[in-house]
């Protein structure tokens, strides 16, 4: 173990990560500039060579010379994402196709893919390149290839056999996402068939810092584990002696006890569930701040979440002023997707929210639970990244030792529609036979395969066979409900509105809500509410920001989004290209908005509720009592029926995004729906 200093410049060597900003070359930084490329190849050639995975990089590419399969098993921090492509291309894998190396997160394809440009000294997009969802920098000269998850599950729809590869790395194994899961059937898949037909072998890498390795060594055909060890920097662990009763009390206890006895110069990460306990924790401890006696730093409080613009994430991802100390309070995205410089300190509450699927009632529930032990390892290991560090657990040794292994695959608690329709455009037939790692419930598959009935995607539950309906539903990267609302557009003339609409919904947050301004918030908000529901509130919002043009101020004053409206823009030109390979009119209803929720009810007809004699509302299809959502602009009106892209239970249950509808609607988008299934909505019964 290596006790040398860290070096000034921020690293980022570990398996994630984002590309710092002062990693990046700027003006301000003389001392970058003065560096020439050649100077600057061989710092990063140094910081390589001191990685812990480069003293096994021999043995690591004899290895995969000689097996198909490999499992790969280092600290965070080893290095592993960042140098086993590197090493696999120097010695010659490359010669026959792509190396691939696969992220659960975009944020971590693209800034790894920064990071080996840089390494290797070549231009974004020649040898090393990436690709996530509606952005690809990758051409033909492409040799290493950082993307998500759902990419490569995308291009196996074209290509079952995936030749364009000689290698496939999963990394991150450990978070079992779905589109990852499914990615190890398929690639095993493609592997078989390769070998069967005497083609180019496919060698496929698993990587994590925190797995079973040996249920994934089983699953891949007894493959070889490779153990790395070391890592830059040790990591004390401190349990609690006793369990917390309230973990954010705890959480806020800790970290200003390590404010007050530890040494300045050094930041404080501190892991919690979610935006509403993130903002309730950093009003207390910044009350707490404005108190402060004696020479103690001054305390920052960073907020870190999905949702948060990208101004108020850097404040998190910057390094703290002379004279202060960050605290930051972030969600599970600080576990694997970005590094945190200057943070030596971790308190890790023990807690998650995850998202779970009932298939009998169609709910999505949001739990928050308990983390697994490898999810609390990937949380210490963000202490030791620059420097010896400290993970601070609210919970006791018992207690780690009694968490489950890894958390419940995200396959066996979601909707499995979307997949289904990939696995059968792909040629897979007789899905419940498919080789999962972790299968899913048959409910699960059936409710799914149900779905894409319903929706025209298949011709029968029993035969599983895709429609030519179906198969263009499969060209789009959507839940397969809006890629039906998108071909009902098309008869209704209205594609353009819908397809805005749908990448309006393809983002995590269009409007940022600070917990100290909710009545400016909700005042901005009125400017765009409808009475016909939050879609057309959603394309009143689109079309204000293109015609002011983007501009920070506007967003700002708006509290909108800036990074997700970029995104949205991407999205929409992407979905207007495929559309137009698919021969799919470009039209537009201008302000004829009826049309525009005809089409959604002609794919989310499975999702509409049906306003109640007493007042409440209820699902038509499940009879699921719910209630809708304070921020929507139908929540203060009684439409008799609606229709809703999200049903989500937390404290009550409660539908998101809505569209007022009328009932013929629902029965011209899927009569048997309603009339085999006996559930006519009241109106249409009288």
């Amino acid at each position: 173990m290596t006790n040398d200093p860290a070096p000034k410049k921020a690293r980022f060597d570990g398996d994630v990560g984002t590309l710092l900003q002062k990693d990046r070359p700027s003006k301000k930084n003389s001392v970058h500039n003065s560096l020439t490329k050649d100077a600057l190849r061989k710092k990063l050639k140094e910081e390589r060579r001191r990685l812990p995975i480069h003293f096994a990089k021999g043995q690591l590419i004899s290895e995969v010379r000689k097996a198909d399969n490999i499992i790969i098993m280092s600290e965070t921090g080893s290095g592993k994402t960042t140098q086993v492509p590197q090493y696999l291309f120097q010695a010659g894998l490359s010669m026959v196709g792509v190396i691939g190396c696969t992220q659960p997160r975009r944020v971590a394809a693209i800034s790894i893919a920064e990071r080996v440009c840089k390494e290797m000294g070549v231009s974004m997009g020649t040898k090393v390149g990436f690709t996530v969802r509606f952005e690809d920098s990758t051409c033909h000269q492409t040799k290493i290839k950082y993307m998500t998850d759902g990419i490569l599950l995308r291009e196996a729809i074209l290509d079952p056999l995936l030749m364009r590869y000689s290698v496939v790395i999963l990394d991150e194994a450990h978070e079992r996402t779905i589109h990852t899961d499914v990615l190890f059937g398929v690639v095993k898949q493609a592997q078989s068939m390769r070998k069967a037909k005497q083609m180019n072998g496919l060698k496929i890498i698993i990587m994590s810092a925190t797995l079973e390795a040996e249920h994934f060594a089983e699953y891949f055909n007894n493959a070889k584990i490779l153990y790395i060890e070391g890592r830059k920097f040790p990591i004390k662990m401190m349990n609690t002696v006793e369990s917390q009763a309230d973990y954010i009390q705890a959480a806020m206890v800790s970290a200003l006890q390590c404010h007050k006895e530890l040494e300045p110069g050094h930041d404080i990460l501190v892991f919690l569930t979610g935006q509403e306990e993130i903002e309730g924790l950093s009003r207390l401890i910044q009350d707490y701040s404005n108190h402060l006696e004696g020479d103690l730093p001054k305390i920052k409080v960073c907020p870190l979440f999905a949702a948060l613009p990208p101004a108020m994430q850097l404040k998190a991802l910057s390094p703290a002023e002379p004279g202060h100390r960050k605290i930051i309070l972030a969600t599970n995205i600080a576990e694997t997707s970005i590094t945190i410089p200057g943070v030596k300190y971790v308190i890790d509450t023990g807690m998650v929210k995850l998202k779970g699927y009932n298939p009998h009632n169609g709910l999505e529930l949001l739990k928050t639970e308990r983390i697994s032990k490898a999810q609390a390892r990937q949380r210490a290991g963000r202490a030791g990244r620059e420097c010896p560090g400290v993970c601070y657990r609210l919970y006791t040794e018992q207690l780690f030792k009694s968490l489950e292994e890894s958390s419940v695959p995200e396959i066996q608690r979601s909707n499995l529609a979307s997949v289904i329709l990939n696995l059968l455009a792909m040629g897979i037939s007789n899905i419940s036979k498919f080789d999962f790692m972790d299968p899913p419930s048959g409910d699960a598959i059936q409710n799914a395969l149900q779905e894409l009935w319903l929706l025209g995607a298949i011709e029968s539950v029993e035969s599983e066979k895709l429609t030519d309906t179906g198969k263009c539903m499969a060209n789009f990267p959507l839940d397969p409900k809006l890629s039906r609302c998108i071909l009902a557009a098309h008869n209704e003339t209205c594609t353009e509105e819908v397809l805005i609409i749908v990448a309006m919904l393809s983002v995590e947050s269009i409007m940022y809500s600070p917990s100290d301004k909710r009545d400016e918030v909700n005042k901005a908000r009125q400017k765009f509410m409808s009475s016909e529901g939050d879609h057309v509130m959603l394309l009143k919002i689109f079309k204000a920001h293109k015609y002011a043009k983007g501009d920070p101020g506007w967003c700002l004053e708006h509290f909108i989004n800036t990074r997700a409206m970029k995104t949205v823009h991407k999205i929409r030109a992407q979905l207007r290209e495929l559309c137009q390979r698919l021969k799919i009119s470009l039209s537009s209803c201008a302000k004829d908005f009826s049309k525009l929720r005809r089409s959604l009810a002609a794919g989310l007809f499975t999702c509409s509720a049906e306003l109640q004699k007493d007042g409440t509302y209820q699902t038509i299809g499940q009879k699921q009592p719910v209630i809708i959502h304070p921020s929507s602009s139908l929540f203060q009106c009684k439409p008799a029926y609606v229709v809703y892209t999200e049903l989500v239970k937390t404290s009550k249950c409660y539908i998101r995004n809505l569209s007022v509808i009328d009932p013929h609607w629902l029965i011209d988008a899927c009569p048997k729906y309603f009339h085999n299934l006996h559930l006519i909505p009241q109106s249409i019964k009288s």
